[in-house]
């Protein structure tokens, strides 16, 4: 065992030791507390104290002319313990106090005087009274002493053929149970030191993702467990870590490709202008657009990269107008359909209102909406049409922009709006930067909206946008 596992020993053993002492400290201040009492002169004495001076009391009792009479040191003793006393003829009946409680009776029966004897109180709680008995000329008198205290009287009855030397039996006890407990500390100091070993070496084979599922059903089963639950979290971690690190690689891989695609054109036909003597003003113009096309293509990938980044810090002002959502959409789609590429493409439109007032950015939402539907062109086949349904209910308005194209597989729909990632799920090589999507959750959450896709592969796919509308 290492030195740290030996030195979680002797802290453990030391714990035990010292919260041994400190039970066994508590336990003697209680004990103590029990048999010492406070006396009316603000002293400490055992609580047999007035049983004591009772049965010594009788000394101070003198008879004069047959009438009892207590010495000036009794009465001195009396009034010092704030105690009273009453002294009974051999009927019960009084003959003699001094300091006698109010309410006191004057006359004693046998029965009332056992009950004083055995329990020491008679009437009130707070006073307790002890019983003694001097003999004078052949005539027995009985005294009682009442003390400004509560006693109570506890009588306990023992075996005699083994309690014949307590004090030595108690003292075995005591010595027993300390051994035993100093054994346990050890015992469960070397226990609780092995499992917290196993523990520093599973949380460090977790580190080292060498770490191996544990099963424990003792007390500390909790533990292990969420050490496995902390495993399978950093694994599952890591595969993102991976996938996102693959997908990043393949991503700049790509967007290498797609920039060096338009440059050689660039490139090439710029080489052309400057080296030969062009005069056909046809053939310049040509080269022309192919060059604007080009950097047209590289301005829109420059501005993706941009547009990304600046809506994930935030560095972009929302620019919100009330205005008529459902008159938005409709001129999106017009726009869409007005374009030379998607004329000949169908978008269906269907809403429950004509006007649904919503505060949003238009510049922001034409981007996110035109995302969605021409991607559904562009992975989709040539008969690929969109359908674009509006709804309000509770306050929540929600927009499905569905298509009856390709679908996705699970695992496409999972990645679908990740940075980086492209879907392949359609017959030509796109030519997009895998940011769009991307961007289109971006721009919508940051209208307090959120989007979901479903889709079944070969059937389509559904792009479910809502947002709160007051």
């Amino acid at each position: 065992m290492k030195k740290s596992g030996y030195r979680s020993i002797l802290h453990i053993y030391l714990m035990f030791f010292l919260t041994l002492l400190i039970v066994i400290g508590f336990a003697a201040f209680f004990i103590l507390s029990m048999i010492t009492v406070r006396t009316p002169a603000d002293s400490i004495a055992r609580s047999d104290y007035p049983m004591e001076f009772t049965r010594e009391f009788g000394e101070q009792i003198i008879f004069i002319d047959d009438i009892p009479q207590i010495k000036q040191s009794g009465l001195e003793s009396l009034q010092s313990n704030q105690a009273g006393i009453q002294i009974l003829n051999d009927s019960g009946q009084e003959i003699a106090a001094y300091q006698k409680r109010q309410n006191t009776k004057v006359f004693y029966s046998d029965a009332e005087l056992l009950q004083i004897y055995q329990t020491g109180h008679i009437g009130e709680k707070q006073i307790t009274s002890f019983i003694g008995t001097i003999t004078h000329n052949g005539k027995d008198y009985t005294y009682i002493i009442y003390f400004p205290l509560n006693i109570s009287k506890i009588t306990m009855y023992l075996n005699g053929d083994r309690f014949t030397a307590g004090k030595s039996i108690i003292l075995w006890c005591i010595s027993a149970v300390f051994f035993i407990i100093l054994i346990s500390g050890f015992i469960y100091g070397f226990w609780i030191t092995k499992t917290i070993n196993r523990m520093s070496v599973s949380i460090k084979n977790i580190a080292g993702r060498s770490y191996m599922p544990i099963s424990n059903n003792g007390v500390f089963n909790d533990v292990f467990e969420s050490l496995n639950d902390l495993d399978m979290e950093i694994r599952a971690s890591d595969n993102l870590k991976e996938q996102t690190e693959k997908m990043r690689k393949d991503w700049i891989a790509n967007i290498t490709h797609d920039l060096k695609t338009p440059l050689s054109p660039i490139k090439g036909y710029a080489e052309v202008l400057s080296e030969q003597d062009i005069t056909s003003g046809e053939k310049v113009k040509r080269y022309s657009n192919v060059i604007l096309k080009n950097v047209s293509y590289i301005e829109s990938l420059i501005d993706d990269l941009k547009l990304t980044y600046q809506l994930e810090n935030g560095m972009i002002p929302i620019k919100r107008e009330e205005q008529n959502f459902v008159g938005f959409l409709r001129e999106l789609v017009i726009d869409i359909l007005n374009n030379p590429e998607y004329e000949n493409r169908i978008i269906h439109f269907d809403s429950a209102r004509e006007n649904i007032m919503f505060s949003f950015d238009r510049k922001l939402l034409t981007r996110a909406f035109q995302n969605l539907i021409v991607n559904a062109f562009v992975h989709g086949s040539e008969d690929t049409e969109v359908t674009i349904q509006i709804s309000v209910m509770d306050n929540i308005m929600e927009v499905i922009v569905s298509d009856n194209g390709n679908g996705m597989s699970p695992y496409e729909t999972n990645h679908l709006f990740q940075r980086y990632y492209r879907g392949t799920n359609t017959e030509k090589k796109t030519a997009g930067t895998g940011l769009g999507l991307a961007i289109t959750k971006s721009i919508i959450e940051a209208q307090d909206g959120t989007i979901m896709v479903e889709s079944e592969s070969g059937i389509g796919n559904d792009f479910k946008i809502r947002f709160p509308i007051s």
